[in-house]
């Protein structure tokens, strides 16, 4: 923390903050309640010196995204949209057909829609891990488990 004379007020700094390693089962869950804790951790807002110019969130590993579930209907009408740069090439993708191909992929793109679109929150998806199964390449990280929900 840096004090300047006159100033009260401390501001963190990315070097002076400690990232803590947790990991989260997603087994059961409900996707977009999920989602929002883990962006929130992602982004620091649990901390006391959350600032939101400074990256003071964990680093999370997610584990049995292939296990998430969906409130309703959404499960059928939920799609990935992106724009490749060529005109008139929109792309849609189904939840379900995501969910076959990769569903890290589609609980990563979840979670990357509630981060910041600048490159803070290209920073704090940096920090995101997220496994199909409950197998992970990570244990010497030594991960804390937490359950956010």
């Amino acid at each position: 923390m840096n004090v300047r004379y006159g100033q009260s007020t401390t501001y963190p700094k990315t070097k002076e903050v400690a990232k803590r390693w947790i990991i989260v089962d997603a087994k059961d869950k409900i996707l977009g309640r999920l989602a929002s804790e883990v962006a929130k951790r992602l982004m620091g807002k649990h901390n006391p010196i959350y600032h939101p110019a400074v990256t003071t969130g964990d680093r999370v590993i997610i584990i049995n995204a292939d296990k998430i579930k969906l409130t309703g209907q959404k499960a059928e009408t939920k799609e990935f949209i992106w724009h490749t740069g060529y005109a008139g090439h929109l792309q849609r993708r189904p939840f379900l057909k995501q969910m076959a191909l990769s569903p890290a992929k589609a609980f990563e793109l979840t979670i990357r829609g509630m981060l910041p679109k600048n490159k803070l929150g290209k920073q704090m998806l940096k920090n995101l891990r997220v496994f199909a199964g409950e197998n992970h390449n990570l244990e010497s990280q030594k991960p804390e488990s937490v359950s956010l929900l």
